[in-house]
């Protein structure tokens, strides 16, 4: 999916010139550059496309952030890493946008990586916003994620043979304020896992959801997630075999652009991990964190 994606920017290309030729170019430029709060956080770059006399206009954005950092419904990477994004954001009429992305997760004490792809629409009236996506995500290495020591949790949702996942993805956020808002979100998908894992099963059902709030430079997130076997394709497992966890984090956001988490992966949980070799599958140990992030 993410291939596609990379051949639509390609195709997308001559808006780029359309933009650039349009009489009064560079006062539509300023008006887009002022809508980059509209586009993304403090640490999404946006770069204006092209814009008509109707409110339309296409930018594109780019984006770093920790992969450790909870963030809404993301899967987990449990080792220190970042998460690189990048896409296309389309106005189609006020308060209207569509938006198509890709990014890339890597971890610094290992050479796996995940490519992530979503195309959404969101509907925000400044008091309220709504929006749907669907997502993938693939390891292409189709090696063992890492672990942050060996045999304790996996890199990806206490899975350590995850190899993709396709999923559908549900968010709503109620400003109570400039700067103050609640955000919910929900998602419900598939993850493929790799022949031969140490379930002895090759496919998932997840569900998700998301509970934030935020208040100037403090905010926080508490996520809860349920997997179990795909029906009737649950091996040497019992059909009802069932894990849960719940994930809260607290991030500070400091004057000098940089960040303080603080929280823990599978604060609770429940389910019976399957005992392997290396250690229990899915691993639900409970993973405390405190990580520091400074933009440059």
């Amino acid at each position: 999916m993410y291939r596609l994606f990379a051949l639509l920017l390609i195709s997308l290309l001559p808006f780029t010139a359309a933009g650039e030729s349009a009489p009064g170019a560079d006062a539509q430029a300023q008006y887009l550059l002022q809508q980059q709060d509209a586009v993304g956080p403090a640490n999404t770059s946006a770069v204006p496309l092209w814009r008509n006399n109707h409110g339309q206009w296409l930018s594109l954005r780019a984006s770093h952030s920790d992969a450790t950092m909870p963030a809404s419904l993301a899967f987990r990477g449990l080792a220190p890493g970042n998460v690189f994004s990048s896409g296309l954001q389309y106005q189609l009429a006020p308060g209207v946008q569509a938006h198509a992305d890709v990014s890339q997760r890597s971890w610094v004490n290992h050479p796996a990586r995940l490519i992530d792809s979503e195309v959404g629409a969101t509907y925000n009236n400044g008091r309220y916003s709504v929006g749907l996506s669907l997502g993938a995500s693939e390891a292409p290495q189709r090696t063992v994620l890492p672990r942050v020591l060996p045999g304790v949790a996996p890199g990806v949702d206490g899975l350590s043979a995850f190899d993709r996942s396709e999923q559908l993805n549900a968010h709503g956020r109620v400003a109570l304020g400039s700067t103050t808002g609640i955000d919910l979100g929900a998602s419900v998908g598939r993850i493929r896992l790799l022949p031969g894992n140490l379930l002895g099963i090759d496919t998932l059902d997840q569900k998700a959801l998301s509970f934030g709030v935020d208040s100037g430079p403090l905010s926080g997130t508490l996520v809860g997630r349920t997997m179990q076997p795909l029906a009737g394709n649950a091996g040497a497992l019992s059909a009802d075999q069932r894990w849960s966890s719940i994930d809260l984090g607290v991030t500070v956001r400091l004057p000098w652009q940089g960040a303080l988490s603080i929280g823990a992966q599978n604060l609770w949980s429940s389910g019976n991990p399957v005992n392997t070799p290396v250690g229990p599958e899915p691993d639900q140990s409970r993973t405390p964190y405190v990580q520091y992030h400074q933009d440059l």
